[in-house]
């Protein structure tokens, strides 16, 4: 595998494959390979095992988004979801330029890219070179994961979501979004973040803290789900409840929920934000790599 003249050798500059190397949109046939490249790494590739397990296929969804392949004599050896993100599957940083073109070709404007650092950041060098310039660039987003029972009492206030409380869950999603990508998940309209938070709390995955006042205190998403793993986003805090030490109480409580789902609990934080890197290791959370966000 990968034998011929590969893609960063300086006689591969034009993006065009080598021989024996194709890339191509996966149909349902490709299903089983995918799977089993992305069972590869179940931590890093939550995100397309999740997809999987929902969809059941690796075929283009009725909204456009697809999986761009890599093969190697006929071998699936690195994959792309290129929908509103683009995640890479086990992808090699030297076939990023041939991903990056055939993202390019789509047409379809991308949100970000995130996933592992080397294939996130060998996509986003080679999509500047095509035009696509990026608003923010994260390199260095710790992935941590956690097993078993957490290392602190979790805070039993913490629960599940319900559809009920989707109009004080939904303002407490909108705020936590605004501050993480700096602008607001309903420029264009609602109704896409809307659907995506209300799903979130029909599936159990929405996990909130409402005090007395109904007020959200504290907010957290499984936001990937598999048997294995689930990946947890979208943390946040009340402005109001900050700097009281309360955040690995909630962290504890939500991977002991999250464990009744799956035996391991991942997350990726950016490197800069010292306070929750020190509460998820509070917890037991331990560093297994690194991921890369790159916003447009």
């Amino acid at each position: 595998m990968l034998s011929r003249v590969a893609p960063w050798l300086a006689s591969h500059k034009d993006n065009a494959a080598p021989a024996g190397i194709c890339v191509r949109a996966l149909g349902g046939s490709d299903t089983a390979a995918l799977r089993e490249l992305a069972a590869q790494d179940p931590v890093a590739n939550v995100f397309i095992l999740a997809h999987l397990q929902t969809a059941g296929s690796a075929a283009p969804t009725t909204g456009g988004a697809m999986v761009l392949g890599i093969f190697d004599d006929g071998a699936l050896v690195g994959a792309c979801w290129a929908g509103a993100n683009l995640v890479p599957v086990q992808l090699d940083p030297g076939f990023a330029g041939l991903i990056a073109a055939a993202a390019h070709r789509s047409g379809r404007r991308y949100a970000s890219i995130f996933g592992p650092a080397e294939a996130v950041l060998g996509l986003h060098g080679q999509l500047e070179e095509l035009g696509h310039s990026a608003h923010e660039v994260r390199p260095d987003q710790p992935l941590m994961t956690v097993s078993g029972p957490p290392a602190i009492e979790p805070n039993r206030e913490l629960g599940l979501g319900q559809s009920a409380d989707f109009d004080r869950i939904l303002p407490a999603c909108a705020a936590m979004f605004e501050e993480e990508v700096g602008y607001s998940p309903f420029l264009g309209g609602k109704e896409f973040y809307s659907r995506r938070v209300a799903g979130l709390i029909r599936q159990g995955h929405s996990l909130v803290h409402l005090n007395a006042d109904d007020e959200v205190v504290f907010k957290a998403e499984l936001g990937a789900v598999t048997p294995q793993v689930t990946q947890v986003q979208g943390v946040w805090m009340n402005p109001a409840y900050r700097g009281l030490g309360l955040s690995a109480g909630y962290m504890a409580a939500v991977v002991e929920l999250a464990q009744k789902i799956a035996p391991v609990t991942s997350l990726y934080v950016n490197d800069y934000n010292s306070r929750a890197r020190a509460a998820y290791e509070r917890v037991g959370f331990r560093e297994v790599g690194t991921f890369a966000t790159v916003l447009f």
